[in-house]
C-alpha cells in the first residue's frame, strides 16, 4: 500500500456507512452500529435506507418514505448518528459500489468505512462490482458468534484473494489500495425484521424490538398490517 495514502487515512475524519432496508431499523441495527462506531473510533455512522434493495426481490418491501421516517427517529438524539437518503434519491437499483463512489465524491476528505454483517459478507462476491468496492472503502465485518475466525481471507471470493495479505501481527486483511477489512464481535441480539413485520400483522407486540418512537410509527402509519393499501 501507498504510504501516503496510509497517512492520509490516518487524518481524515471516520465514518462509517451501514445500508439496509430497515424494513423495519429495529435495535439490533442500533446497537451493531454504536460497537462499531466505538471499537472503529467512528466520528459518525451513516444509516442508509435502501431505495430499491436488488436481493429483495420476493417480496414487496415499505416505501422508502416509511423507511427513511423510521430511521429517522430511531437515530434522533444520538449525536453520531445521521441518516442520508441517497440511494432514495437516487433513481434504479440500491448498489452499494454506485453508494460508495457518490459518498466518496461528496465527502472527499472522510475514510469510510463499510459496516456490513458476517452473513452479507459472505456473499459478496454476489454484489455489483464488488472488487471494486474494497478500493473505496475500508470494511468492517461484524459476528455474533464470540471468538474470531481462524481464517479469514479464506471467506474472500477467490478472484479478490490476491488483492489482499495480512496485515502484520493481526487478522485484518490488508488491500493493495491500502483499505483493510476488520472482523468486529458485537452482542448477539437475536432480533430480525422478518419477525417484527409478523408480530406486526398478527397484532402482536413489537415493544422492545423496536424503539418506542418506531413503535409509534409502525401503529399510526398502519405498516405490515395485511389490508394495508400500498402507499
Amino acid at each position: 500500500a501507498d504510504p501516503r495514502v496510509s497517512a492520509r487515512r490516518a487524518t481524515a475524519r471516520r465514518i462509517g456507512v451501514f445500508g439496509g432496508t430497515f424494513d423495519p431499523i429495529h435495535l439490533a441495527h442500533l446497537r451493531c452500529a454504536e460497537e462499531a462506531r466505538e471499537q472503529l473510533g467512528l466520528e459518525r455512522v451513516l444509516f442508509i435506507p435502501a431505495a430499491d434493495p436488488p436481493h429483495k426481490t420476493q417480496r414487496r418491501v415499505t416505501p422508502a418514505r416509511h423507511r427513511v421516517a423510521m430511521v429517522r427517529l430511531a437515530v434522533a438524539g444520538h449525536p453520531a448518528f445521521a441518516v442520508s437518503p441517497i440511494e432514495c434519491e437516487r433513481r434504479g437499483r440500491s448498489f452499494t459500489v454506485d453508494t460508495l463512489r457518490a459518498l466518496r465524491a461528496r465527502l472527499p476528505d472522510a475514510a469510510l468505512t463499510l459496516l456490513i454483517g458476517l452473513d452479507a459478507f459472505r456473499d459478496i462476491g454476489a454484489w455489483r462490482e464488488y472488487r471494486s468496492i474494497f478500493g473505496l472503502a475500508d470494511l468492517a465485518v461484524w459476528t455474533r458468534a464470540a471468538g474470531r475466525l481462524s481464517r479469514p481471507r479464506a471467506i474472500l471470493p477467490v478472484a479478490a484473494r490476491g488483492d489482499f495479505c495480512y496485515a502484520s501481527g493481526t487478522s485484518e486483511l490488508l488491500h493493495h489500495t491500502g483499505t483493510r477489512i476488520r472482523f468486529l464481535t458485537v452482542t448477539a441480539l437475536d432480533i430480525s425484521a422478518t419477525d417484527i413485520r409478523q408480530r406486526s400483522r398478527r397484532g402482536r407486540s413489537i415493544r422492545y424490538l423496536v424503539p418506542a418512537s418506531v413503535e409509534r410509527y409502525v401503529t399510526n402509519a398502519g405498516l405490515y398490517r395485511r389490508s394495508r393499501a400500498a402507499s
